[in-house]
């Protein structure tokens, strides 16, 4: 699917949403091994992740897909299958989560999992290939999720849910997002939205400078 300005507000916020996904998963598996990209930039981006992730499928698990299946049950099969692999996405996410990336080589008080995961012993190298693996778990978890997903919710949004639900569903959402690097946030959906529709979110510059870091540009 690509964006249409035609289409419901639910689906093309889902939509948009859902790329910010695929993106950000994909960035944080191919970054984890570059040497150029700070340990601290990964340990930002990873905990945005895990942080934006859950929340999303928890939102879903718990508000959308009532709302859902009030008004069609028929959906209620295909949407508790989807519940299903967010259980196998949440493991995928405490393996990610619990990669150390605290310590000398991270300022305090970055990376959620201080103590956990490889030991004291690892150098920056076992760290890199250890984020990167489970980064990779998780990249691979999301996009096969959301090709799963989208063309079940995709129509359901559509059919059942009025823009006066969705716009309630949305602010619940955006009021309970965690506040985990939110300027990561503002500049992945600069690069996946139409500038007119998140101008009001790119007040924040440094969003630009941390993903420019983490893709390793240069510029």
């Amino acid at each position: 699917m690509t964006e249409d300005a035609s289409d419901s507000q639910a689906v093309t916020d889902t939509w948009r949403v859902h790329q910010v996904h695929r993106v950000a998963t994909t960035l944080l598996a191919e970054a984890a091994v570059r040497p150029s990209v700070p340990i601290g930039a990964l340990a930002q981006l990873r905990d945005f992740l895990v942080a934006n992730l859950r929340h999303h499928h928890e939102a879903e698990d718990d508000e959308l897909w009532p709302r859902i299946v009030a008004a069609a049950s028929a959906a209620e099969r295909g949407l508790a299958a989807l519940s299903e692999e967010h259980k196998r996405l949440d493991a995928a996410l405490d393996l990610l989560a619990s990669v150390n990336l605290s310590g000398g080589q991270v300022a305090d008080g970055a990376g959620e999992a201080a103590g956990a995961g490889l030991g004291d012993g690892a150098g920056a190298d076992g760290v890199r290939a250890a984020l990167r693996d489970a980064a990779a778990a998780v990249r691979d978890t999301v996009h096969d999720h959301l090709a799963h997903e989208e063309p079940l919710l995709f129509p359901a949004l559509r059919e059942h849910i009025t823009p006066a639900q969705w716009q309630d569903f949305a602010q619940r959402v955006i009021a309970t997002t965690p506040p985990v690097a939110r300027d990561l946030m503002v500049g992945f959906l600069d690069e996946v939205g139409k500038p007119r529709e998140v101008e009001p979110l790119l007040e924040s510059l440094q969003a630009t400078g941390d993903l420019r870091i983490l893709r390793d540009t240069g510029a």
